[in-house]
């Protein structure tokens, strides 16, 4: 199924709204669900969504909540989601750092009681587009129910402890850098168990810690693994550090909001600005030259190109705004009873006319 961008964000904040979101936070969720679709990252997109109507329905997300401090100086804040949406926390944070690094130079933001946040890189975009650089650490996912390995280990310690980074580029697209630092996602395991088909050697090990590719072991009582070996595993423990701890997250559990994952959420943000020691005409341009350096090296074997950080989602981009979305039956159909709670229609567009974009 393919839909439109701007069909698409109408359905979900009808969807929330019925849940029992404020408008606000409705139009803001929706906007950064089908803007991470249009990039491509599928997994925080609208696949989320009856993951956050159900949470709604626990208790675990109160969805008329606002944003708010819990600590505010000239250079760093702690922010509190009041364990509503996580997109609304996430943007206030980013307009808190930003309007701190804008004054100090540097600004450190922590976010704490709050749910699921979505993509990072929208956040740190965001920073890169008004000058700023920007890191954001997310961890304490896994504290109550982990799921990936530490390395060399039999028995789960931590969850996928995504971190994103953004370098502004003058006039031209940021350069954006945002992953987790387990192999593979959880919802490519889910995948993969329903559909039958192996996964990548590496990604994830059985009960015994030892390497599969069985997809079912992880149901088993298996788990993921940190990418990159050792190394991999070092980010995750850093970024457990810089997210969950850093923030002070565990001493704002407060069952059963945020559920089993995000009780202990915990997010940390650092935005400075570009040109502390230049120019910023000079920091733009030689971050220019050095992606065009980049993209002109010839690809190897096996590679059509050299993309530099960010480039594929552009790519996506481009081609999702002239053609739609695609949606899985799946999902689709579930998209369709949640509506139907609602009683109104959700638009199509099976032709090859350009969506809007969603901002």
């Amino acid at each position: 199924m393919i839909v439109r961008a701007v069909t698409l964000k109408a359905c979900i904040t009808r969807i929330l709204i019925h849940a029992g979101a404020t408008p606000s936070n409705a139009e803001c969720v929706a906007s950064h669900l089908v803007n991470a679709n249009l990039r491509g990252v599928d997994t925080h997109g609208v696949w989320q969504l009856p993951r956050y109507v159900a949470a709604i329905e626990r208790g675990e997300l109160l969805p008329q909540a606002s944003p708010g401090l819990l600590t505010d100086s000239p250079s760093f804040a702690l922010v509190t989601g009041n364990w509503g949406f996580g997109q609304p926390a996430a943007l206030h944070a980013t307009d808190q750092a930003l309007r701190k690094a804008q004054n100090c130079g540097v600004a450190v933001i922590s976010i704490v009681q709050s749910h699921h946040i979505g993509r990072l890189g929208e956040y740190v975009e965001i920073a890169a587009r008004e000058g700023f650089i920007s890191m954001i650490w997310l961890s304490g996912l896994g504290e109550e129910k982990p799921d990936v390995m530490p390395y060399g280990g039999k028995k789960p310690l931590f969850s996928t402890n995504p971190i994103a980074i953004g370098l502004p580029v003058g006039d031209e697209p940021s350069i954006v850098v945002d992953f987790a630092t387990s192999a593979i996602s959880g919802v490519k395991i889910l995948e993969a168990v329903r559909l039958k088909r192996p996964l990548p050697p590496g990604t994830i090990v059985d009960k015994d810690g030892v390497g599969t590719t069985d997809a079912q072991k992880v149901l088993e009582g298996g788990a993921q693994v940190a990418f990159g070996g050792h190394k991999g595993y070092a980010l995750m423990f850093t970024t457990e550090i810089l997210g969950r701890i850093l923030a002070g997250a565990d001493s704002f559990v407060d069952p059963p909001r945020g559920g089993i994952t995000f009780s202990h959420h915990g997010v940390t943000m650092i935005a400075l600005k570009a040109d502390l020691f230049q120019p910023m005409k000079v920091y733009n341009a030689r971050t220019s030259e050095l992606r065009r350096r980049a993209r002109a090296i010839p690809p190897a074997p096996g590679f059509s190109e050299v993309s530099a950080p960010g480039d594929p989602e552009l790519r996506t981009l481009a081609s999702r705004e002239r053609d739609g979305i695609p949606i899985p039956d799946d999902l689709w159909q579930t998209l369709m009873d949640l509506e139907a709670r609602d009683g109104g229609p959700i638009e199509t567009a099976t032709n090859k006319s350009a969506p809007e974009s969603v901002q």
